[in-house]
């Protein structure tokens, strides 16, 4: 049989991607701290850590923890705030020919609303991640997205003002994933990223205290893939926006069960702080996998699950 030359590229919500593979955001910094290690024109786009409305610190040490197969972080979202992004960060993205998706974060509606309009009008962002999702915060980020409600008038009040790509990333903390991502897809976003981090803690026995600062943060990594993988398959059955999978991705061989689930892009994260190469060798992966199985695009892949 005549081997054919697969095709990577991928349309996420209205962002032309040259393979399927993207950053996860909080996992890799504003793009500059990788590319020592990372050709940034090879991936199919940078997600940047979430973005709010004015610097936030973050929370106090200690606020990371690894853990078996994966890792606690209760970063709490620091970051210079989006004028600091645009004037700081953004102009050095701007050097390279890779889409750049801006995750956005805030404890309130207007916040984020803050956010969107400044990125409206800055040169290089090609879409806009929502932050429902986040589990180390005091009072907003998560609370959107738990509540069908709150997700759908959040989302539907960025959609009123932005013509920007809009990705809305899901919380594994609800019962039932599936509202809330149909009410994201009812109020106007054009993909969803799933998953974020599930809420976990650890405990220093000999102390009897938390490990973290926070007390509880966002488990990450390896250990989180099944529930990331069947999180995607339920969501891929409820929606017909295109899904970013993400969640323990290490291999080109995780990637591909991610497509097979219902994913049409992946974002590789933790996986960023064990191998810093690691997206790249993951977009290697993919061809090679979709040459081996004569498969020419990577969208045959998608939601190609064999049940029975």
């Amino acid at each position: 049989m005549e081997k054919i030359e697969a095709s990577l590229s991928v349309n996420i919500g209205g962002i032309q991607m040259r393979n399927p593979v993207m950053t996860a955001s909080g996992t890799f910094g504003y793009g500059s701290e990788y590319a020592n290690f990372v050709d940034l024109n090879q991936l199919g786009a940078v997600v940047v850590k979430g973005v709010t409305s004015v610097p936030w610190p973050g929370n106090s040490m200690q606020r990371i923890m690894e853990t078996p197969s994966g890792m606690l972080n209760a970063i709490g979202l620091q970051n210079v705030g989006v004028d600091g992004f645009i004037s700081e960060k953004l102009p050095y993205l701007r050097d390279f020919d890779v889409p750049v998706i801006v995750n956005v974060c805030g404890k309130t509606v207007e916040e984020y609303l803050t956010v969107i309009n400044k990125l409206n009008t800055a040169d290089g962002v090609a879409g806009v991640e929502l932050n429902i999702s986040c589990p180390n915060l005091d009072c907003g980020g998560m609370s959107f997205g738990v509540d069908a409600t709150l997700a759908h008038e959040l989302v539907q009040a960025v959609r009123a003002i932005t013509h920007l790509p809009l990705l809305v990333k899901l919380s594994p903390n609800v019962t039932d994933i599936t509202v809330i991502a149909r009410a994201a897809e009812d109020a106007g976003a054009n993909a969803l990223s799933a998953i974020n981090t599930l809420l976990g803690m650890a405990i220093n026995a000999e102390t009897r205290r938390p490990e973290l600062s926070n007390v509880t943060g966002g488990l990450s990594g390896p250990a989180i893939k099944p529930v990331a993988l069947r999180l995607v398959w339920e969501v891929y059955k409820s929606v017909s926006i295109p899904i970013v999978g993400m969640g323990g991705i290490m291999t080109a061989t995780d990637a591909v069960e991610f497509f097979i689930a219902g994913a049409s892009a992946v974002a590789v994260g933790t996986a960023n702080f064990v191998n810093p190469n690691a997206s790249m060798e993951v977009v290697k992966g993919i061809h090679d996998y979709l040459k081996q199985a004569n498969i020419k695009s990577v969208k045959e892949l998608v939601g190609s699950l064999k049940i029975g």
